[in-house]
């Protein structure tokens, strides 16, 4: 057989139907893959064989009468599983610290790079034009706006926050420090918004401020990795991101881009009052120093 890309849970049912043809050691090793198939992905064919008791030339018999040449060529589903699948933040940890020792961080870069521009083509694939109107025109007739994020998505919230803050007064990055997101919501009605942003494994206090917010009648944007999502699901907007990579956390990379974009759009459907909010917003940053000015003409 041989084939890269068979699928590591194809390998572990093959497995799993073979073990009345494998000998007793070769059960034990197989027992050991079958309890642990993605720490097959981070270990060497030394450190299966010690985990499991046996010999290293156990592990790669075991791995050719799985239908691979040795061990590298077997474990390397388990890596791409780990790599693309939904492993745990440890596993893919341990991953990526296996691919240094194996001299192969070349191939994580490449890994990174194509992850990161592949989830933006994914992302905006599925948004129309429409769809930023229209939110960006709730935005920007709406009281107050509020946008929730927390752990990493709370920079991507604070960011999106500041850069509202040049032309809109009303626009606040939840929760505040000392504070808690629906004690932030406690004052708002129909007449305001809120973003909510949260990927897999979601937050319980983000899906738990939707939930307030929604009582309490305001119109809500969900931005999330699944459009089964909590956040996504009962939304008037929903925004599906791509977060795939090969690091152990969500890619921020498409909801940073999605994020700017919206805020493009929410400038361009706005009332011509915003260029002169703007424009006094920067002139007042210069008057007060905060820009080291260019004389270089």
């Amino acid at each position: 057989m041989n084939d890269m890309s068979i699928p590591s849970g194809a390998i572990l049912a093959k497995l799993s139907t073979k073990m009345d043809e494998l000998t007793p050691e070769q059960r034990k090793a197989a027992a050991w893959v079958l309890e642990n198939p993605n720490a097959v992905g981070i270990s060497s064919v030394r450190d299966v064989a010690e985990a499991a008791d046996v010999k290293p030339n156990t592990v790669v018999r075991l791995a050719r009468q799985a239908g691979f040449e040795g061990f590298e060529d077997f474990r390397i589903p388990f890596r791409e599983a780990i790599r693309s699948g939904p492993c745990s933040f440890p596993d893919r940890a341990r991953w990526l610290q296996s691919l240094s020792k194996d001299g192969q961080l070349g191939a994580l870069y490449h890994d990174m790079l194509d992850a990161a521009f592949r989830n933006i083509e994914d992302t905006f694939a599925g948004i129309s034009e429409a769809d930023l109107r229209n939110v960006a025109k709730d935005i920007w007739t709406s009281r107050k706006v509020y946008i929730l994020g927390v752990g990493v998505n709370h920079s991507n919230a604070s960011n999106f926050g500041y850069l509202a803050a040049t032309g809109m007064s009303d626009f606040h990055a939840i929760p505040r420090p000392g504070s808690t997101a629906v004690d932030d919501l406690a004052r708002t009605d129909h007449r305001d918004i809120l973003i909510a942003i949260t990927c897999k494994p979601y937050r319980a206090e983000v899906v738990k401020a939707m939930a307030v917010a929604r009582e309490q009648g305001l119109k809500i944007v969900g931005i999330s990795d699944s459009a089964a999502s909590p956040v996504i699901v009962g939304a008037d907007h929903g925004f599906v991101v791509s977060a795939d990579t090969p690091q152990f956390f969500p890619s921020s990379v498409s909801t940073i881009a999605l994020l700017e974009t919206l805020m493009s759009f929410v400038i361009a459907v706005a009332s011509d009052e915003i260029v002169d909010r703007v424009e006094t917003f920067h002139k007042r940053r210069h008057q007060l120093g905060i820009y080291v000015e260019d004389d270089t003409g």
